[in-house]
């Protein structure tokens, strides 16, 4: 009887707790949904994935709304302040169009507005192997090597060869200004390799692609560090190893000096020592030379 009871107030407290969830249930779906408004603003942005050098039009843009308590610096609220433009980065899908990725009203498009304020652009002619087998791509940064065949009167034991600029970027590769799609890791063989230099670099390389052949080097992007070398002529490099000195690149000083071989004069020859024995026999006296 006593376990009788017991399930008859379980089932009513199950049955109970059931209707009371059902009821809070179909209450929460009859509430209206409340709307929260939220300030925005106007926004141009790229309705496409656009590369540098692009002259913006109407088609690549488009306006949508962004709130207005997470303003972006420098964007733009009328397609009509920013077509003509040119593109100096890089443009995602959907991604704000702000003055720092656009050229000013009369900067036009293509190559010119890419080059950094107080800089120059300089191509170099360049094959498969002085481009780094096609890895020189835009936005790398590489160091320029020339290397002179003689040194003015046709000795070729003057021939040299030295890094000129260091750490230059590069503003495109063929006509390319970017690398069109991050995921390709090929390389881009190319031909003519534009570099953005300060001028005093660009007459360090217009004079040395004069004087003799110029060279690529790639640089890691991390690796901002001046490269520092006193160059290489042929003399030294045809030297044997243990003849020339060791040089820190980063100091650009001698760690280790040259060793030079000294001729040691041979030993004089060994005189056998002489020894002398005096003899006194009765009243006479004598000397014996002993060897």
């Amino acid at each position: 009887m006593k376990q009788q009871r017991t399930i008859i107030v379980l089932a009513v407290a199950a049955i109970t707790a059931g209707l009371a969830a059902y009821g809070v249930s179909n209450a929460i779906k009859s509430m209206p949904v409340r709307e929260v408004e939220i300030g925005t603003v106007p926004v141009v942005v790229a309705s496409e994935a656009i590369p540098v050098g692009t002259r913006l039009t109407k088609e690549h843009l488009r306006v949508i709304s962004w709130p207005s308590r997470n303003p972006v610096p420098g964007a733009f609220s009328d397609v009509q302040s920013v077509i003509n433009r040119g593109v100096i980065a890089t443009l995602a899908e959907n991604e704000p169009v702000t003055s720092y990725k656009v050229a000013g009203p009369e900067a036009g498009s293509g190559l010119p507005p890419v080059i950094p304020q107080g800089m120059r652009a300089v191509s170099v002619r360049v094959n498969e192997v002085v481009g780094v087998a096609g890895f020189v791509m835009p936005g790398t940064h590489v160091d320029v090597i020339v290397t002179v065949s003689n040194d003015g009167s046709g000795a070729q034991a003057g021939a040299m060869a030295r890094t000129v600029v260091s750490n230059v970027l590069v503003l495109t590769a063929g006509t390319r200004y970017d690398r069109q799609d991050p995921k390709n890791t090929q390389p881009q063989p190319t031909s003519v390799v534009t570099l953005a230099v300060i001028p005093e670099d660009g007459e360090r390389i217009a004079l040395a692609s004069q004087q003799g052949a110029i060279s690529l080097a790639l640089r890691n992007p991390v690796d901002v560090d001046p490269t520092k070398t006193a160059g290489i002529r042929l003399a030294a490099l045809m030297r044997a190893p243990g003849d020339q000195p060791v040089v820190d690149p980063k100091e650009n000083r001698v760690i280790r000096p040259r060793v030079i071989q000294q001729v040691v004069a041979p030993p004089p020859p060994v005189v056998p020592a002489v020894y002398r024995v005096e003899t006194i026999r009765a009243a006479k006296r004598t000397e014996e030379v002993v060897h």
